[in-house]
């Protein structure tokens, strides 16, 4: 990469590590820049650069993003600021306003055109709390390695049963977690049974989730229809 920042050849470290994910890990590069290495082999960095240049493109608030030639390793812009769940654990962003900040998040994504396909919509599926950060230039969404194309309500359903089923779980953020959803489901029309259902069939799929989790599902996709008026599905 010509100009830019270096990254360690695969298996190398370029600096600390900054944080870690259920399937990656953050590593410092320099002030400007950090490495993400996907350490199950699920990812493919350069699919995953494409789909966030694409939405940057189009001026949706993605980081920056240079491939490394390595499938596992994305070098990404390094975002200054809390997390939208680090916020509000610190008491400075309301739980109503997260949940129209991720409705807000949604949509300006689903009006852009589709990389692959002209009659689909780009699909972020793993839009929650922890994967925005509240930047000085205002909300900026990472972690797009679930991303992909088709149907706004899945992308709808897949941020509604991640909030309920924190909502549902007894922790102590279960009460923010109720209210963030209630905002984020404020237009009833956004999440479709199909998406729903299809939400709720990748969820339950997902390896990296606990039993515990699954377990939560049903009592999720109960409180998701309650929410928009549909509880008897």
């Amino acid at each position: 990469m010509p100009g830019g920042p270096q990254a360690e050849s695969p298996g190398g470290l370029p600096g600390r590590l900054l944080g870690s994910g259920r399937t990656a890990d953050v590593y410092e590069i320099d002030a400007a820049w950090v490495l993400r290495r996907d350490r199950e082999g699920w990812e493919d960095s350069a699919l995953l650069a494409a789909v966030m240049s694409h939405v940057r493109e189009h001026g949706y608030p993605a980081p920056a993003v240079r491939p490394t030639g390595s499938r596992a390793d994305l070098v990404m812009e390094r975002l200054e600021g809390p997390t939208m769940l680090q916020a509000f654990a610190a008491g400075t962003l309301d739980p109503a306003e997260a949940g129209a900040v991720l409705a807000r998040l949604l949509r300006e994504l689903h009006a852009l055109p589709g990389r692959v396909s002209a009659d689909a919509r780009v699909l972020h599926l793993d839009l929650h709390p922890d994967n925005v950060i509240l930047t000085p230039d205002g909300p900026r969404v990472i972690d797009w390695a679930n991303a992909g194309e088709g149907d706004p309500g899945l992308d709808w359903g897949m941020s509604a049963v991640i909030l309920a089923q924190v909502a549902v779980s007894g922790l102590p953020l279960a009460d923010p977690a109720r209210a963030m959803l209630t905002a984020l489901l404020a237009d009833p029309s956004d999440v479709t049974e199909e998406g729903l259902t299809e939400a709720l069939r990748r969820r339950a799929a997902n390896p990296t989730m606990s039993r515990a989790e699954t377990e939560l599902l049903g009592p999720a996709a109960e409180l998701i229809r309650a929410t928009v008026g549909r509880p008897d599905r």
